[in-house]
């Protein structure tokens, strides 16, 4: 079976480039399919050695870093312009660029029938959607564009156009498999179509990591990469932890600004790790117990995480939210806001604690009620083995083998 994998664009590395790792790993010699990447990011840099396919849009000057976002009414030609007929099968990994119906002259899917209005052989689509492009659907975003008129009418006609195009799109998919119930929802609302929740993995490393690469690497990479990215069971806890951890793009719809004040007000430790993304980017001021850290390696967030008294994830409306699932992998409990994929991951009073509204307040209230309870590491283990990587892998090889017989 030829498989190929098609992506948004490589130009940070996040949960939905950690779905990809996966997929990759699933299906070592399938390409990759990409609009674009940017050369010097850390996405770029976890998949060079695999075949990468990209887009006309690569060779655009300043598109990778400046115009992909002013010129996303292009995201119908850069996916028209691919041939995947020579596949079986194409996994499309979905959020913001609209990347799904990727395959030409493909036939919407007939609710009727219950499958695709073709009898011509085409490959098999099968959507990994991380959401609906949340820019399409009044969904806050990590672009601060909102506040300029002119920017504003722009993008509600380009807005207009595009929904129609994903609409259309999403009725030449096969079959749709969401991150999550939150999104499983919103696919259901958006698309008018049917779809199954497998959850993303988490790859955060326990021990060795092994990591596929294409026949064409040097034999000397695989091994020096994994040699490198060896570790061992994550570091002993601290005793007592001392600070409060997040790791996310430092843009305003993760909710920072709400944990900044909480720490400016409470006066506990707080170290946040990621970098700035976007127009709507936080301001990375450190206060004496604030600590900004930048990009941080998988080994140093493990170490991170391990360390910390609990995690924030303070999103208002999260797709799935990954980060509360690494943070209890590495046995630490979470302290996230009840709104979108959180409330799917996150145990309230066993491996962590929820506030209910979007301020420094209420979070300063869960902040204190988690300080008077004793949540045990290996019930935030527990939780966090439903999301594994080796599960993921499992349930989405079981369910592209069960659709393609």
């Amino acid at each position: 079976m030829k498989v190929a994998l098609v992506h948004d664009y490589l130009r940070e590395f996040g949960g939905a480039e950690r779905v990809l790792e996966a997929l990759s790993e699933l299906y070592p010699d399938a390409p990759i399919y990409t609009a674009f990447f940017k050369e010097d990011s850390e996405a770029y840099k976890r998949f060079k050695y695999k075949k990468i396919i990209t887009s006309w849009a690569q060779h655009i000057p300043f598109f990778a870093t400046k115009l992909h976002s002013p010129l996303r009414f292009l995201a119908p030609f850069i996916w028209g312009s691919f041939n995947f007929s020579k596949y079986d099968v194409v996994i499309t990994s979905a959020g913001w660029y609209i990347t799904k119906g990727v395959i030409r002259n493909k036939q919407p899917f007939d609710k009727t029938q219950g499958k695709q209005a073709t009898s011509n052989k085409k490959p098999i689509e099968f959507c990994y959607c991380h959401t609906p492009p949340r820019w399409l659907y009044g969904y806050k975003t990590a672009v601060g564009y909102q506040k300029y008129l002119l920017v504003r009418i722009y993008a509600h006609i380009i807005g207009h156009f595009m929904r129609l195009y994903d609409f259309t799109a999403a009725q030449k998919v096969d079959f749709f498999i969401a991150n999550s119930k939150e999104v499983q929802a919103r696919i259901k609302k958006f698309y008018r179509r049917d779809s199954v929740v497998i959850y993303p993995p988490v790859s955060l490393p326990r021990g060795p990591v092994t990591r596929s690469f294409p026949a064409s690497a040097p034999a000397s990479l695989a091994k020096a990469a994994n040699a490198v990215r060896a570790v061992g069971s994550p570091p002993t806890r601290a005793t007592p932890p001392s600070y409060y951890f997040i790791v996310s793009r430092l843009v305003g719809p993760k909710g920072i600004d709400l944990a900044i004040e909480a720490a400016k007000k409470l006066g506990f430790r707080l170290k946040i790790a990621g970098i700035a993304s976007g127009y709507g980017s936080v301001t990375t001021e450190s206060a004496e117990n604030i600590e900004f850290l930048g990009f941080v390696s998988d080994e140093e967030l493990v170490s991170l995480y391990k360390n910390a008294k609990a995690f924030l994830a303070l999103a208002e409306d999260e797709d799935f939210g990954i980060t509360p699932v690494e943070a209890m992998w590495c046995g630490t409990p979470v302290i996230a806001y009840y709104g979108g994929g959180y409330k799917e991951t996150v145990v309230d009073g066993k491996t962590g604690v929820f506030f209910k509204e979007q301020s420094a307040e209420s979070l300063i209230l869960a902040i204190k009620r988690f300080e008077t309870l004793k949540i045990k590491a290996e019930d935030c283990k527990k939780q966090a083995e439903k999301f594994s990587k080796e599960r993921f892998k499992k349930e989405i090889k079981a369910f592209i083998e069960k659709n393609t017989e």
